[in-house]
């Protein structure tokens, strides 16, 4: 009950001080009335009759000169965020509650969520919102209460590491696009393991997950968060981590007062692996962020960051074996146009059919091992694709082995021996040159038949046209 007499005191001074303003505002005016119309007579000399906004404007200009700008302390309210950026709140304490609104460009500076129930240090400016007639505070900068030292602090160590080169973009390191691992540092309990676990789970299962753990919160945090990330880089080969994740959930700035140890930014600095700082949400900010190669708005950002998706490299390895298929195929069938164009040009009789065979042979026997040692090539970069290709490889390079078999057969086929065993004969001059036309020829020209079996030379007698 000691609190309500103390209200309506508060309540009753506010009161007091208002219409001892307006009694000013109204004799201001009623003096500058006298200079601008003559004097009224009767009861209207009496009465000064206002308009609801003229009353309205000049209780905010008395408030404007007599208050502003203003520092307030006390306890968020009914805080909401519109879809304009706009807050809206009010600020409490145990005495007095007054309506506050800080606008977007207010708003997107602020370096933390608020939310009711938190104590903070307003400053800004008194009005009144016509609209309604209230009271209100136009905020144009809030921080958290009992932070003005931390913060200090924070921007103490902030100035001191860039001056030593600690935030400089040129030394930090890009992520590698496929992890072996992944080292995460956060506590076992916290929720930001569950979605960083979450995360990688859904896109990047195959990637092992390597947990560090180690307190996010309290007087102990700074030298558990730094002993995990020594030990993540002491393990390194060991446990194949190629990068490793900082991760934890939002708070205020004493809750993530941890990741602003001057100790912890100088080894994650010296860290061999690239690190990813998923501290806080989006708004929150610590000497972490600076010194990390990567800065993630939250923790389930930076695993997003650091695992591409399976189904991108499941794409990609298809359409390497769809392009293998088709270089393959290609080779294959240049090779077998290579081998028609051959027996097409076999015309000549059997040393010369012999001679092009063993050709067809050797040709053939390099394509089988051309084939065999790109498949083998292959092969060892699409292992990780399964057996499904190489059996499909298997299976082209018996489709054209048979057609390279095949085209041998059609080969054997024009041997001129098969011609002769049927009752034809090849006829040639002396000197070799086939004889095939009658008019080439004249009486008593020598020549030579080879027949199946041997060669009988022969004398034209005389020639006999169709």
């Amino acid at each position: 009950m000691r609190g309500k007499p103390r209200l309506l005191a508060m309540q009753d001074g506010v009161l007091w001080s208002i219409a001892r303003v307006t009694s000013r505002v109204l004799a201001m005016f009623d003096e500058a009335a006298r200079h601008e119309r003559p004097p009224a007579s009767g009861r209207e000399a009496a009465i000064r009759i206002w308009p609801v906004g003229a009353l309205l404007q000049a209780i905010a200009d008395s408030l404007e000169a007599r208050f502003n700008p203003v520092t307030v302390q006390g306890e968020i309210t009914g805080f909401s965020r519109a879809a304009s950026g706009h807050c809206y709140f009010s600020i409490k304490d145990e005495s007095g509650q007054l309506r506050c609104a800080m606008f977007r460009r207010a708003a997107g500076l602020l370096g933390f969520s608020p939310s009711d129930g938190q104590r903070v240090e307003l400053r800004g400016r008194l009005g009144v919102y016509e609209m309604r007639g209230e009271l209100q505070l136009v905020v144009e900068s809030m921080q958290q209460a009992g932070q003005g030292n931390l913060f200090e602090q924070f921007l103490a160590l902030k100035a001191k590491l860039q001056a030593q080169g600690l935030f400089e973009t040129a030394r930090k390191r890009p992520l590698p696009l496929l992890p072996r691992a992944i080292g995460v540092v956060t506590s076992l309990g916290a929720a930001a393991l569950h979605d960083v676990v979450s995360a990688l789970q859904r896109r990047a299962p195959h990637v092992p997950v390597v947990i560090y753990p180690a307190s996010v919160q309290g007087s102990q945090a700074a030298a558990e968060l730094r002993e995990a990330v020594l030990q993540a880089c002491a393990r390194r080969e060991e446990d194949k981590v190629d990068v490793l994740l900082l991760v934890r959930g939002g708070g205020a700035m004493e809750d993530l007062w941890a990741f602003n140890d001057e100790q912890l930014a100088r080894a994650i600095v010296a860290s061999p692996m690239p690190v990813v700082s998923g501290v806080g949400h989006e708004t929150d900010f610590t000497i972490v962020d600076f010194c990390a190669d990567v800065r993630a708005p939250t923790p389930t950002a930076a695993a997003e960051l650091c695992a591409q998706p399976q189904s991108v490299w499941l794409g990609a390895l298809g359409l390497a074996r769809s392009r293998l298929q088709s270089a393959v195929e290609r080779q294959l069938q240049a090779h077998s146009q290579r081998l028609d164009w051959a027996a097409n040009r076999v015309s000549r009789p059997s040393h010369l059919v012999t001679r092009q065979r063993a050709r067809l042979a050797g040709l053939a026997q390099s394509l089988k091992h051309a084939v065999r040692s790109t498949l083998q090539l292959e092969q060892l970069r699409v292992h990780a694709l399964g057996t499904g290709f190489p059996r499909e490889l298997a299976r082209n390079l018996q489709r054209n082995r048979q057609l390279v078999e095949r085209a041998q057969l059609r080969l054997e086929l024009l041997d001129p021996k098969l011609v002769l065993q049927r009752g034809y004969a090849w006829l040639a001059d002396l000197q070799g040159h086939p004889v095939t036309r009658a008019k080439a020829t004249h009486t008593g020209q020598p020549l030579r038949a080879t027949l199946a079996d041997g060669e009988v030379d022969l004398t034209v007698s005389a020639p006999r046209l169709i």
